[in-house]
């Protein structure tokens, strides 16, 4: 099959399909680029939404994500990250295989068929003015013919006509003879032109259009493969990127597998314990009974309208204070107002950081004397005396964190040596953590501590305390001694600075007279002429066995 022998008649038809392929093989050009400008802004996109979600530095929501399905959730971002960078790679080998290989092809096929068109339209052209040759001689021929005839008659008939002169006869003679002549040459003109023309038309038909529709032809079955080789590196650029594509979604796979909510759970119970015990049973406290100890209706009636007033409000506070605001107060730097646990985790944070600190001040500090070594060796390298400042200053920095981290350090072994005592007897439940902190506490009855170790107060309850105060002196004065129900061992040092407490010191043992009653405080008896009340969470109970609670 040969467009030269099957289409040799098709000159206008071919010169339309070609220019049709070349309009198909740029359609598709177009395609794939702007199929690469979805996959950049897909890869865009993504990338976009990767870093949106991605937790901001040095914030709260960074701590987040040491929890492992916040650690899963970082994973996939990052995957997606990857992920959108195999569609950049997509759109870049799309680009450089196809779209520009291709646009090249284009311009060079474009050239190609304007060649051969030409060549095409000049071989019609030749043969088209050998036709006219042919015509133009032909006609000569034919009027040269008829002339020739014409001349012959005339001669004929003066030659017959007996009035006429010789002279004329011999004229009419001559003058045909010359057009018979002129007849005969124009009949061997058009012989030849004829012969010349029908092998042009030959060769035309048979050879010249022939090569030249092959050459179309070869041309458009190149244009045809190129666009299918196209379509193949389409499909192929697309196949590259699929293993590592799937390695993304592997990995999306694997982070989601490694979650495990035990190990959430625990850092959950890290991060907010307090280190405290829950609170025990409140006692029933049957007031038709009468009282245990001789007191007078005025002291009674202060008995009454004081303490219990202020030990409700402590219970009060104390079921409410998963709920209360946290306190904005300014945080101690030995973290005093944390829960013991959760104290602990601090300083050791800040241990681990001042450590990290001497360190890298530590490395600093040797590489300048390396530097100041160097110097010594080779004078001509730097001046050794320039670097005694720096070495200076480096060396206080790292005596201050030394001294700073001994300081931290001996809070932590405080901290650390405490909370086994604790926990194994004490009732942390409330109180205050170290009665030595900044905060201004105007109250006897101190407010309960959260459960992330934040202290609460609040306005309401202050002023009612205020105003109570003076009842616990009247308490003290006017009701009898209480009987001891048992006796108690300082767990830590407390400064009673408020009106009704009493300051103990860590070791002290002192008389019970009144146990918790549910409001986180128990009052005690320093010999005979001296009581108050002391956090619970600062004392080690030994009730009698015969003394009422357990």
């Amino acid at each position: 099959m040969s467009w030269g022998t099957e289409l040799w008649d098709q000159f206008d038809n071919l010169e339309k399909h070609t220019q049709w392929g070349i309009d198909i093989l740029e359609k598709y050009i177009k395609f794939v680029k702007e199929r690469t400008e979805i996959e950049l802004s897909y890869a865009k996109q993504l990338r976009n939404l990767s870093k949106k979600y991605q937790p901001k530095k040095n914030s709260k929501e960074e701590e987040e994500y040491k929890y492992t399905a916040c650690k899963a959730f970082l994973s996939t971002l990052n995957e997606m990250n990857d992920y959108a960078g195999q569609h950049e790679v997509i759109s870049e080998n799309m680009t450089s295989q196809i779209t520009v290989d291709l646009t090249r092809y284009v311009q060079e096929l474009k050239q190609e068929r304007k060649s051969n068109f030409h060549d095409g339209r000049k071989a019609q052209q030749h043969i088209e003015t050998c036709w006219k040759q042919l015509e133009s001689s032909k006609r000569r021929f034919e009027r040269d013919c008829k002339e020739a005839d014409r001349a012959q008659q005339y001669f004929e008939k003066m030659d017959a006509d007996i009035n006429v002169t010789k002279a004329d006869v011999e004229k009419a003679r001559q003058q045909a003879q010359i057009r018979q002549q002129m007849a005969e040459d124009s009949k061997a003109d058009y012989s030849l032109i004829l012969q010349r023309f029908n092998q042009e038309q030959w060769e035309y038909y048979h050879t010249h259009i022939p090569n030249i529709f092959q050459k179309i032809q070869e041309m458009e079955e190149r244009r045809i493969v190129r666009i299918g080789e196209s379509m193949k590196t389409y499909a192929e650029v697309d196949r590259q990127v699929i293993p590592i594509i799937g390695k993304c979604l592997d990995g999306i796979v694997k982070a989601a597998e490694s979650i495990d909510q035990k190990n959430d759970s625990q850092l959950v119970v890290e991060a907010y314990k307090s280190g405290f015990e829950p609170p025990g049973d409140i006692e029933f406290e049957d007031y038709t009974q009468p009282m245990k100890r001789t007191v007078s209706d005025n002291s009674l009636s202060s008995s009454k309208e004081g303490k219990p007033e202020l030990r409700f409000g402590g219970k009060s506070k104390g079921k409410l204070w998963p709920f209360i605001k946290k306190n904005k107060g300014v945080t101690p730097e030995d973290f005093s107002n944390f829960p013991p646990e959760q104290r602990r985790k601090k300083l050791q944070q800040k241990v681990d950081d001042l450590n990290r600190e001497i360190q890298k001040e530590t490395d600093q500090r040797d590489a300048i004397t390396k530097m100041k070594d160097v110097y010594l060796k080779n004078p001509q390298m730097g001046d050794p005396a320039s670097l005694d400042q720096k070495l200076t200053e480096v060396t206080q920095n790292i005596e201050k964190l030394r001294l700073e981290a001994q300081k931290f350090e001996a809070w932590l072994a405080e901290v650390e040596g405490r909370l086994p005592a604790r926990s194994e007897q004490a009732r942390r439940q409330s109180g205050l953590y170290d009665g030595q902190t900044h905060q201004t506490v105007t109250n006897c009855a101190q407010d309960r501590e959260s459960p992330d170790g934040s202290y609460t107060e609040e306005q309401s309850q202050e002023s009612e305390h205020k105003a109570l105060a003076p009842d616990f002196d009247d308490e003290f004065d006017d009701e009898e001694p209480l009987p001891a129900i048992g006796t108690c061992k300082a767990l830590y040092t407390f400064e009673g600075q408020n009106e009704g407490t009493i300051s103990v010191v860590e070791g002290e043992t002192l008389s019970v007279i009144e146990e918790d009653k549910g409001d986180g405080w128990t009052r005690i008896r320093r010999n005979e002429d001296e009581e108050g009340y002391v956090p619970t969470s600062y004392v080690e109970v030994y009730l009698d066995k015969n003394a009422k609670g357990s």
